[in-house]
């Protein structure tokens, strides 16, 4: 799968009978499609962040350079065709939530999400949970407050 490298294009129809809405043609990016995917996912309960393990590590520490772009995107990948589009997601949830459960509705909100927001038809989600957050654990991608500002 690709991360930001093609460009959906919904066709319309064309002419002088045709609605006004429909003259033309829409583009949309896959990094587009990521962010819709990766804001949707984010809003289930249950999900306590995406990435997972080196992931997470590799996106907190690059959430810090500046111009380095936001972690929105992180574990988010999309394929996005003419008029069609894929989402994997590695997820991590918070323990003592029902995988199954959080899976099923992030899905649901993801598809939701990029169809409303897209005009694509999203053919499939894949979701990889690849941690459990734990109650007493702290989060790594927050920095430490006790560092020297």
């Amino acid at each position: 799968m690709t991360e930001n490298a093609s460009v959906s294009t919904l066709q319309g129809r064309t002419g002088a009978g045709a609605p006004a809405e429909t003259r033309g043609k829409t583009t949309v990016a896959d990094g587009v499609v990521a962010k819709i995917a990766g804001m949707a996912a984010r809003e289930v309960p249950g999900v306590h962040n995406l990435g997972g393990g080196m992931a997470r590590a590799f996106g907190a520490v690059r959430g810090r350079v500046p111009g380095s772009g936001g972690g929105v995107t992180r574990g988010v990948k999309v394929e996005v065709g003419e008029r069609q589009a894929a989402v994997d997601l590695d997820i991590v949830v918070e323990y003592g939530t029902s995988i199954v459960e959080v899976a099923g509705d992030v899905r649901s909100n993801v598809i939701n999400a990029v169809e409303r927001m897209t005009g694509l038809e999203v053919v499939e989600v894949n979701i990889a949970v690849g941690d459990v957050r734990l109650p007493d654990e702290e989060d790594e991608s927050e920095p430490d407050e006790s560092r020297v500002r």
